[in-house]
């Protein structure tokens, strides 16, 4: 079973750097689990923190910043109830009181995308375009996002929505992760983000620990 990650970049999938194309290459049964310091968590004016504060009491938004804060990332791939090949993105971050920003992805054939469920009832659906940059790093930007609440869709307009663009690298003089994060808004400019570095361990026939898991799955994506 391919990654979702090498569906949704296809033959690109090759020119990520070796260390990524394991970050980004295991399926089903397999974890990736990263340790580090977040050199800076920053946030935007002071007119962000309701939006960011409202955010975290689901696990979508990040409503603290520091510095040198260590952070945790788990990244575990499984089955969904739904059938569909999933990863977790569940990040936290070590506060005097922790936070986490709780992600799960699956690649979506009909969009041809993959999407990102934000959450821990995955009431938000954000389409992520993938590429490589000519350094061999993973460059993710969030596109259309939506609001699944029951039977109802709706889609969330860009302009009171964040728009996030991820950058991950692999530096090889430190043997570690580099990972770059910034939500903004296009009228508001940038609302929050972190970069900092981690290193990586994986597992082989990992159980999915039930706290990594969304609360409620929905199968729209």
């Amino acid at each position: 079973m391919s990654s979702i990650f090498q569906r949704a970049l296809g033959a690109d999938f090759d020119r990520l750097h070796p260390q990524l194309r394991r970050r980004f290459g295991f399926s089903s049964g397999q974890a990736c689990v990263g340790t580090g310091v977040m050199d800076k968590i920053w946030s935007g004016g002071g007119f962000t923190k309701p939006f960011l504060a409202l955010g975290a009491k689901r696990h979508i938004l990040l409503p603290a910043t520091g510095q040198d804060v260590p952070f945790t990332i788990q990244n575990y791939a499984y089955r969904d109830s739904y059938g569909r090949e999933t990863l977790t993105f569940v990040r936290t971050f070590d506060f005097d009181q922790p936070r986490r920003w709780d992600a799960t992805m699956v690649y979506s054939p009909r969009r041809g995308t993959i999407v990102d469920y934000l959450g821990t009832h995955q009431h938000v659906a954000v389409d992520l375009r993938a590429s490589v940059d000519d350094a061999g790093g993973l460059i993710i930007r969030s596109g259309a996002q939506r609001w699944h609440q029951g039977p109802l869709t709706l889609g969330i307009p860009l302009l009171v929505s964040g728009i996030a663009t991820v950058r991950e690298s692999f530096d090889d003089d430190l043997g570690r992760f580099r990972i770059s994060v910034t939500v903004a808004n296009r009228r508001f400019g940038p609302l929050f983000g972190y970069h900092g570095t981690f290193a990586a361990t994986y597992t082989e026939g990992a159980d999915v620990p039930a706290s990594v898991r969304p609360n409620r799955e929905v199968a729209r994506a």
